[in-house]
């Protein structure tokens, strides 16, 4: 038994065809204190198991737990999903909430690593029994819910599952994993399964980690809890993240028609503060969350049946202004079917909006795919997930796609490293610019949050100043932290100080006497080491800047201008403040 909040190991199962070698690893304290867990923990496996070399097929993804996880402070029941992505050829360390983390975690393990493939379409199950691949034939092709509500009257509800839907299975290289209508989205984690033959991993455990000091414990969660019912998440509770779009639009800062706009004219249409009058609307929660920003509304589909619909800004953006689309009963649609799918909305979108851009620069022979065509989006979406026709090229993501295409198409391909870019406009967000440059997975709000630096009084979002590369580490640091421990993002306004917070909440975990410094350090550690995953992949400076877009053209309805050599500036004193060489080696 090791620290409080740790098994003290993972599990590394092994596949080769229908044979199964499973090898329970120890974890140094040393190892666990320096990397945490989740995203930090996961890429400290991923070097140690030469992933970097390694193929999507053979590789290693690793589901990841955090010392935090079965405790009672709120938003703790999360997992990420570490693995080379299938997308960008970099690093991917996607997250996601809910029961899968409690049930994975009592496993015994602080991390699930699988490794190589299995010889037919198996579900991987995860035991008391131990560990053993099952037989998947009668969910193979279904969706993300009926492979999840099958397997749970297969195995009852002690289980918890992983699933990938059918654009994993074809190997959409942006397919995601699910668990309880929730995903780990970005960068294609399902993807990574499906080359491995699993459909789904279940899990069910009994082992449970002890606290150092519970009652510590549990004084800090209800105060964590109280103050989650403050101003810091109010907007979350009360309209969910989607309320972000018409402050995004007001902002100038809304990418429309693959970032050809950043104001979309229809903005009010699809906005929830519209939809929350003519349509339905429940609020949900993650497991073990007090936020609750989860906002589901009601869809009526074509056989005339009502579902609920998670509506989140990023899908709301990606798959209304980015594609010009304001019906809001497609976009809604659109989102479902991508989660059903199990494909990632922000890829999904992007990519779509590119071909559409294709289309009216006539360099793509496609005429039915238009911006605001509601009817192509929905039929796109479907090509991609089962990779017929157009769709098996826009399986591959925007930067594949551009290539194949040549010419003009690669600078107006809204990537970076080939994950295409979330909804932030970076001619009037620089700091952002900044964040999505240097990302080790690519454009990413979530791991730089640099976005917090541009919507503050702090820095000209149109003309950022030296002093913005601090404040950008800063951000993306205390996105390692939380990433790690695991917390969601939504909690980081209610900590007074989140670094000596979070370094309580730690001792009182684990007994160890750690500072608020050494969480500093330790998370810009696991940035250091994001970077040298992506170094040993093959990262070379050039790849972190922007598409030439977004110097090249200027936006019709902003004065903002992004300079190629502005970017280029903060990029080297980013590295040089990171402690690494003026051109981003560490």
């Amino acid at each position: 038994m090791s620290v409080g909040g740790y098994h003290g190991c993972y599990l590394h199962i092994e596949l080769d065809g229908e044979r199964i070698t499973q090898n329970s690893v120890p974890l140094a304290d040393e190892t666990l204190r320096a990397s945490l867990g989740g995203s930090g923990l996961g890429t400290q496996i991923l070097l140690d198991l030469d992933a970097p070399s390694r193929s999507t097929e053979s590789g290693p993804i690793a589901f990841v737990f955090s010392p935090l996880v079965g405790s009672p402070i709120t938003t703790s029941a999360k997992f990420a999903v570490v693995c080379k992505s299938p997308l960008t050829g970099r690093l991917n360390d996607a997250l996601a909430s809910s029961g899968f983390a409690i049930s994975g975690k009592a496993t015994g393990h602080d991390a699930i690593v699988v490794s190589g493939a299995a010889k037919s379409w198996s579900i991987l199950v995860v035991d008391e029994d131990g560990v053993r691949l099952e037989e998947a034939t009668d969910v193979v092709g279904s969706t993300t819910p009926v492979t999840e509500a099958t397997l749970r009257a297969r195995y009852g509800t002690e289980y918890e599952f992983a699933v990938i839907g059918p654009a994993g299975e074809n190997q959409v290289r942006f397919a995601s994993i699910s668990h309880d209508g929730r995903h780990a989205g970005r960068g294609g984690s399902g993807t990574m399964l499906g080359a491995k033959k699993i459909k789904a991993l279940a899990v069910r455990g009994r082992k449970r980690c002890e606290w150092h000091d519970g009652p510590a414990l549990v004084q800090l969660s209800k105060k964590l809890s109280e103050q989650s019912f403050g101003p810091a998440t109010e907007k979350y509770r009360e309209l969910g993240t989607a309320t972000n779009l018409l402050a995004f639009n007001r902002l100038n800062a809304l990418p429309t028609r693959n970032f050809q706009q950043s104001t979309f004219e229809n903005a009010d249409a699809i906005a929830p503060e519209t939809l929350q009058l003519t349509r339905e609307k429940t609020r949900n929660s993650c497991k073990a969350c007090t936020i609750g920003c989860e906002h589901l509304y009601a869809l009526t589909d074509s056989s005339g049946k009502d579902e609920n619909v998670r509506l989140e800004y990023e899908n709301l953006f990606a798959l209304g202004p980015l594609c010009g689309v304001s019906d809001p009963q497609v976009v809604l649609t659109a989102s479902k079917r991508c989660d059903e799918l199990g494909i990632d909305t922000i890829s999904a979108g992007g990519t779509i909006a590119f071909a559409m851009e294709c289309v009216q620069r006539g360099l793509l022979d496609e005429p039915w795919l238009q911006f605001g065509d509601g009817d192509a989006l929905l039929k796109a979406i479907e090509l991609i997930g089962s990779r017929q026709a157009l769709g098996n090229d826009l399986a591959n993501g925007s930067r594949w796609f551009s290539e194949k295409i040549g010419g003009e198409a690669t600078n107006f391909a809204a990537h970076v490293k080939g994950m295409e870019l979330p909804g932030y406009e970076p001619r009037t967000l620089q700091t952002m610019a900044l964040g999505f440059a240097v990302g080790a997975r690519g454009a990413d709000h979530n791991r730089s949050s640099a976005y917090e630096v541009d919507f503050s009084d702090r820095v000209d979002r149109r003309n950022v100043s030296d002093d913005a590369v601090a404040m950008a580490i800063d951000a993306e640091n205390r996105a390692a932290l939380l990433d790690s421990l695991i917390l969601c993002k939504f909690l980081r306004g209610v900590f007074d100080d989140i670094w000596a917070e979070s370094a309580s909440m730690l001792r009182w975990v684990t007994g160890w006497d750690v500072t608020a410094e050494e969480l500093r350090k330790s998370a810009a550690r696991i940035v250091s080491q994001k970077k040298q995953f992506n170094i040993q992949c093959g990262w070379t400076p050039e790849e972190d800047t922007l598409p030439a877009r977004f110097f090249d053209d200027a936006l019709p309805d902003d004065s903002a201008r992004l300079s190629r050599t502005r970017l280029a500036e903060l990029v080297q004193l980013y590295n040089l403040q990171r402690g690494w060489t003026a051109d981003g080696y560490v």
